[in-house]
């Protein structure tokens, strides 16, 4: 995806890695055939004291993101989705890019006049889905009034399934 406007561009790539090793080739590939602007690697189920790798394999990038990984470790057997957010950014970018906020559902990130927000929302079965999703949203919706100098994108794995109303009408809003 490339976004535009009369200033900037931005060359956008997001990529189900279904875990570090299994997706790194297809990470590998992309970043070379597409050169993004920003990587955002989906499911890379990496710990905190392992998101090194991203920069280390990735040299003409450099890491943003959190890991979910270490609350889901200590309670015992991993289980189900993982969470964790992970933006790449082009090394180019480093003097234009503002890290605003990081936690395991959503990163904000100022590049130039955008605000990216990456965001991983809780899968249908979570308990306190609605909850989880409400708190995520009103935080994203406070940092784009902090800082709504800009423009606003969002992406990430939003964990719904727009074919059943039900599952995209979680929050009574439809």
């Amino acid at each position: 995806m490339a976004v535009v406007n009369s200033n900037f561009e931005l060359n956008i790539v997001s990529f189900n890695m279904k875990g570090f090793h299994q997706g790194f080739s297809g990470v590998s590939e992309l970043v070379e055939q597409c050169k993004p602007d920003l990587f955002i690697p989906q499911e890379h189920w990496l710990t905190s004291d392992r998101l090194y790798m991203f920069d280390k394999f990735f040299s003409g990038y450099f890491n943003v993101g959190s890991s979910a990984m270490s609350k889901i470790i200590e309670k015992g057997m991993l289980r189900g989705r993982l969470g964790g957010v992970t933006v790449l950014i082009n090394n180019s970018l480093r003097m234009v890019t503002q890290t605003i906020h990081c936690d395991e559902r959503y990163v904000v990130i100022k590049i130039a006049n955008y605000l990216f927000v990456y965001v991983y929302l809780p899968c249908v079965g979570t308990c306190d889905r609605t909850m989880i999703c409400d708190d995520i949203l009103d935080d994203i919706c406070a940092w784009y009034e902090r800082f709504a100098d800009g423009e606003l994108l969002i992406a990430g794995d939003f964990n719904v399934d727009l074919d059943n109303v039900a599952d995209a009408c979680d929050r009574n809003i439809c």
